[in-house]
């Protein structure tokens, strides 16, 4: 038992460490692109200099999430053989065509990096284009990978055997859709939070630092226009979680009794003895609003699944909340920073920026808790309603060296990369406070 406690927990730190570079991987190549699309169609020089920032902390970022993904795919051999045993052959095609986006993109990022003199400015544009398509797509095919966990299909099982697999139809399960949309969305709507978050700290210190400023206006927009998204994308995939993942719904929202017109649950303390959510908000109704569109719907609970099906109500219920709550409170600062660019252009109020600094990890808080309730409120299944986690875990013993190993690693990298982002930042940049760049035309090298 104490060997699976320490395979989960290692499978688990390595997942939370790589998610947000995986999520920065997605949208980072995204405000590269606007930047030099912008520089190309405006000539203004701040926005080849913005672009070229941008890069080089991708692919900072970029080699980090390269080792720490390197480290995923061993785990999943090493300590969940039973699992890659009998899946293998269903999901071994999304990991491949993942495998071939990560190297397109590690190819173009390697051209946009070293061709800025090299190639001819729109071919040197596009590149960074398709680097920010394969990044996408490279998250796109992990998550139906998940998608897949969650809802298996694609396949038959004769004599305990997988058989008849059909990959394609693994790929495009019931939850790819909702899954995929929402996670790409997270990505976007993360990276552009903190990006602008990183950029508004510096704007309060130097209010007229126009690389500031535009590198603030675009991560900015990115994060605004996403989140509206993001938050429709939620409510897809909650109702897809309702119909087909019963326990984990009602995990996600305290809900033990099965009722008609159930109540949304907000906050409160998870008693499964008790079978109740204690000191919590309830919304009349709001809960099978929120299921099924009915506010008279019947929504099932907990008290309806067996006991050794349930996740940790707790931890789920909470990480849902925590979710969400980021969610709401992004749109928020997006709301207010759209009413006031819609006032004054670009939002330079210091109350709104110092909301933004303080806000800015929202959005990787968000994905953490939301992986934190995908996975854990899967348990007990690793594959769901088809392979109990318990029974996919690697028989072999004394997985806390290689545990605490691992953990030292990734808090060494943690700093190391801290340190290394800091420069980049603080870097003294050419373009002067409160002028408005070099003129059309300058220099691309650098």
């Amino acid at each position: 038992m104490t060997d699976f406690f320490f395979a989960r927990s290692q499978m688990a730190l390595s997942l939370a460490f790589h998610i947000v570079f995986a999520a920065i991987g997605i949208g980072m190549p995204l405000l590269m692109a606007i930047a030099e699309g912008l520089y190309l169609r405006r000539g203004e020089a701040i926005y080849l200099d913005l672009a070229k920032r941008w890069a080089r902390g991708t692919a900072i970022l970029f080699a980090v999430g390269a080792v720490s993904g390197t480290v995923l795919s061993f785990e999943l051999g090493l300590l969940w053989p039973r699992f890659m045993e009998y899946a293998g052959g269903i999901i071994g095609m999304p990991f491949s065509l993942e495998g071939f986006a990560f190297f397109t993109e590690a190819i173009f990022l390697g051209i946009y990096l070293y061709g800025w003199d090299r190639t001819p400015p729109l071919m040197h544009w596009i590149s960074g284009i398709i680097v920010a398509g394969s990044g996408m797509l490279s998250g796109v095919f992990v998550v139906t990978v998940n998608a897949w966990m969650n809802a298996p299909t694609g396949f038959e099982v004769t004599d305990g055997r997988v058989t008849s697999i059909d990959p394609i139809a693994a790929m495009l399960n019931p939850a790819s859709l909702q899954q995929v949309i929402h996670m790409t969305l997270a990505a976007y709507v993360a990276t552009g939070f903190i990006v602008a978050a990183v950029h508004a700290f510096f704007l309060l210190r130097d209010r007229r630092n126009v690389f500031h400023r535009r590198a603030f206006g675009i991560a900015l927009a990115v994060a605004a226009v996403g989140i509206p998204f993001q938050i429709v994308s939620g409510d897809m995939i909650a109702r897809m979680v309702a119909e087909r993942q019963p326990a984990k719904f009602a995990a996600m929202e305290g809900h033990y009794r099965t009722q008609r017109g159930a109540p949304l649950t907000i906050g409160g303390l998870p008693d499964d003895a008790a079978m109740t959510t204690r000191y919590a908000l309830r919304i009349p109704r709001g809960l099978s609003l929120l299921a099924h569109g009915d506010p008279t719907a019947p929504v099932r609970g907990l008290e309806d699944i067996p006991r050794d099906e349930w996740p940790n109500t707790r931890i789920v219920h909470w990480a849902f909340d925590l979710m969400v709550g980021a969610g709401f409170a992004m749109l928020g600062l997006a709301a207010w920073g759209a009413w006031l660019w819609w006032r004054r252009g670009l939002p330079d109020d210091p109350r709104f920026l110092r909301a933004l600094v303080v806000a800015g990890p929202l959005g990787l808080i968000a994905i953490e808790a939301g992986w934190f309730v995908t996975e854990v409120g899967r348990q007990p299944w690793i594959i769901y309603g088809v392979m109990r986690t318990a029974d996919a875990v690697t028989p072999m013993s004394g997985l806390v060296v290689p545990f605490v190993t691992f953990t030292a690693v990734y808090v060494f990298l943690s700093v190391i990369l801290v340190y290394v982002l800091r420069r980049q930042f603080l870097e003294t940049h050419p373009n002067a406070p409160g002028r408005s760049g070099a003129a059309p035309g300058a220099s691309r090298g650098g």
